[in-house]
């Protein structure tokens, strides 16, 4: 007996146009699924075509988005609902593609009787039945570690890269925001071939920030601040000011995820920054400033999503550097 096994993409509502441009490069349809919320908050999801012995790839980043209505919490539900429907319906493989993975941040105890969520929302995903999970830049490495399922990690680093060598940018230093992100920083710079500076953070409270100093010499020098993502933009605006303050000349910023929440486009309007340049794994909100620059990661995404099909390596997208941790 003859078998080819299918490719089948799907989408969410967090980002369907995320999906929409992986689905163009693949040279698939998306595939049809009613998805919708109850009056009740109840969330809903039913595949309107045979999925028995495909690989479904869903794509469903855990954020919100004000267009199609869903919270964080709702995206969360939805790919649970759209990957048990999956797995009830016969699918060869449930693949999670879920370029930001929400809760990330909620990795260990920073006080007593916390949960450790993003290990929640791992045992989630692998309960509703995900046979792997395609993500992006999490917030910490050890994210990998809560899931028994495969992983694919993937990182922006190199598009952000290639993008700022493209702009030709003179006497670069490259500013890691906190002691955290220090690695990470240290690899986008030798990518630039910048210097390196790090900034003294001190995180007093959940979404609180203080910035002490710059340690290294960024004085007439053309900054870039890279972080996985941008929430509140509270603290880079503090970054970007205390770099300004230290002497440099220009300052840019750069992250994957703009989670972008509460005064985000007040504090990154009112900064010093040239550019904020993101990806798009989180839709942007309307109103954005005009200095946000978006970078598509569908490239990337599509070209794991077909490594993951036909079983070849992913970390060759990468030649094994996406381990930033």
């Amino acid at each position: 007996m003859d078998y080819d096994k299918k490719l089948m993409l799907f989408s969410g509502r967090s980002n369907p146009e995320l999906a929409a441009k992986i689905a163009d490069k693949l040279g698939v349809d998306l595939g049809p699924v009613t998805l919708k919320t109850f009056s009740n908050g109840e969330v809903y999801c039913r595949y309107e075509e045979s999925i028995r012995g495909a690989d479904v790839f869903i794509v469903q980043p855990t954020c919100g988005n004000p267009e199609t209505g869903v919270t964080a919490n709702d995206a969360l539900m939805e790919l649970l609902c759209m990957i048990d429907a999956a797995v009830g319906a016969s699918a060869h493989r449930v693949i999670a593609v879920t370029p930001w993975f929400g809760y990330s941040r909620q990795d260990k105890k920073s006080a007593p009787r916390e949960p450790i969520t993003a290990r929640l929302v791992a045992r989630m995903l692998e309960a509703a039945g995900a046979d792997r999970v395609l993500t992006m830049d999490l917030h910490a490495g050890q994210v990998q570690g809560f899931f028994s399922v495969p992983v694919d990690h993937m990182t922006a680093l190199m598009m952000l890269s290639n993008y700022f060598n493209d702009m030709q940018l003179q006497d670069l230093v490259v500013v890691a925001p906190d002691a955290g992100r220090v690695k990470l920083n240290k690899k986008f710079a030798v990518k630039l071939g910048a210097e390196l500076a790090i900034l003294d953070k001190e995180r007093p409270a959940q979404q609180v920030a203080e910035i002490g100093y710059v340690i290294g010499d960024v004085k007439d020098k053309t900054a870039i601040i890279l972080d996985d993502m941008i929430d509140t933009a509270g603290t880079l605006r503090a970054a970007g000011q205390t770099v300004l303050d230290a002497g440099a000349s220009r300052v840019f910023a750069a992250a994957t995820h703009p989670v972008l929440s509460g005064r985000a486009f007040d504090n990154l309007a009112e900064s010093g920054f040239e550019q904020i340049v993101v990806t798009d794994t989180i839709p942007l909100r309307a109103g954005a400033p005009d200095t946000i620059r978006v970078l598509s990661c569908a490239e990337l995404l599509t070209d794991s999503i077909r490594r993951i099909f036909t079983d070849d390596s992913v970390s060759e997208v990468f030649g094994g550097e996406n381990q930033l941790f």
